[in-house]
């Protein structure tokens, strides 16, 4: 199945292109890399060589799905386990 608009929350999002879009914390507003790892409350970026720490309650974050669309998601709708995340039920946002 593939990850769409509708279904990103439900996905994994590991392997996935992200943008920090809006966020009160400048030092990491416009970062983008790509997601390589999730824990509870962070996303691990790889951005070239470095990998950086993102709290997933930092703002919203734009993610680049495998078919070129592009989807902003508030990062607080992402916290949570990863493996407890697929599981919930998503209410219409």
């Amino acid at each position: 199945m593939y990850v769409t608009p509708e279904n990103i929350l439900r996905h994994e999002l590991i392997g996935l292109q992200l943008k920090i879009v809006q966020t009160r914390n400048r030092s990491i507003r416009g970062i983008s890399g790509v997601v390589v790892d999730e824990s509870k409350n962070m996303l691990i970026l790889s951005k070239g060589e470095r990998r950086l720490l993102i709290p997933k309650t930092a703002g919203t974050f734009r993610f680049k799905l495998s078919n070129g669309c592009l989807v902003d998601v508030d990062g607080t709708r992402l916290v949570g386990r990863p493996e407890s995340r697929l599981k919930t039920r998503i209410r219409r946002w």
